[in-house]
This record gives C-alpha cells, structure tokens and sequence, in this order.
C-alpha cells in the first residue's frame, strides 16, 4: 500500500445523507475478483441514466470537478453492507480523502486498510466546505495527515483527529499484511523455536 503524503486535491460534493455502499458501488458490478477497476462504477446509477448516458445533474459529473481527489459528504456515509468494493471504487475513481460528519464502522475501517484518509469534522465545518467549494471553481483542499489539518488558499485552517494507530498505518503505507510483515524476522525465529521444541 502506497504512503500517505501530504497533497493538494480539487474537491468534490456529493450532497446527500445516508450515502451507502449500494449507491457507492452496486451490487452487479461486484463480480469482478480483482481489487481495481471499480473506479469506472463508481455512484453508478448517480452518475448514469437508465441509457447509459451521463447525468449532468449528478454534481461530481460536472468539467468542474474533473480530477477530483476529495470527496465531501453528508452523515453516516458509507452506511448498508459491508462490502470492501466501496473503498475499492472510491479509490480506484481517483479518490484520496473522504470528508464527512460520520461514518459507518465498517466502511470506515475498510477506508484504512485500503490508503483512503476519511476525516471526520463536525456539520458546521462540513457545511462550511459545500459552500466554499460551491463558490469557488476548482476549489482545493491540501490534506496534511502529518499534523492532522486540511487547509485552502483563502485561510481556512481545520484540525482534525484521529487515532494515531490508524494515522500511522496510513503515513507508513501499512495495511494488516504489512504490518504483519514488519515482524517477519520474530514470526521466523518463533517458528524455528517451535519446529525445536517439536522435533
């Protein structure tokens, strides 16, 4: 898994409460047995017609928000089933930081051990950004997980927190297999001690 590193990144609204992972990722397009290539289903039956053709009303769906890599949201997002494509397909879409009041356990769990950032700040705060990236076009975030701030360039300045396992998993690139990994040489030398003792 790739470091987390400070960035500068368009943001994109999806303004809406309750947002599951049906609507991030449908339930026909999980047959697919790799991790990539959920991207291109992402908030799919938004983002589309029932021709296929693209909704220009779907907000992200705007030139505006062309490359975008923040998403913002409203309450408990990533709400329904448990599915891992979620995270799959809001990253493989190019996303790298979802900011909302809250979340869903498992889809914000799920955000971590796949290199997404989701910061929680409070309604007000979150409101704030819908309106400056409204207002502005191309409007940006920098992302800063090292000291836990997102910043613009008109002087806003939020902290966020969050657990510093979670912020160190995320600055180091670790999922739970890296991890794991950190400690080849013990998990090797307890196991020569166990064939030992065995034999």
């Amino acid at each position: 898994m790739q470091a987390f590193e400070t960035f500068t990144g368009i943001v994109a609204p999806v303004d809406r409460v309750n947002v599951d992972t049906d609507a991030i990722i449908p339930k026909q397009f999980l047959k697919r047995i790799e991790r990539s290539g959920f991207g291109q289903y992402l908030f799919y039956e938004w983002r589309f017609d029932e021709e296929g053709n693209v909704n220009p009303n779907f907000e992200p769906n705007k030139p505006r928000y062309k490359g975008a890599s923040v998403l913002i949201s409203r309450a408990n997002f990533g709400c329904g089933s448990s599915r891992e494509h979620a995270p799959w397909a809001i990253q493989d879409y190019g996303y790298k930081v979802v900011i909302a009041p809250s979340y869903a356990d498992i889809f914000y769990n799920n955000c971590f051990k796949n290199g997404i950032l989701p910061i929680k700040l409070s309604e007000e705060q979150v409101e704030e950004l819908f309106k400056r990236t409204a207002a502005t076009e191309g409007y940006e975030l920098t992302v800063d997980l090292e000291n836990k701030t997102i910043a613009d360039n008109q002087g806003l300045r939020i902290p966020f927190e969050l657990d510093e396992h979670r912020r160190q998993f995320l600055l180091q690139g670790l999922d739970d297999i890296g991890l794991t990994l950190k400690h080849a040489d013990e998990i090797t030398a307890y196991e020569e001690r166990r064939q030992g003792a065995f034999a």
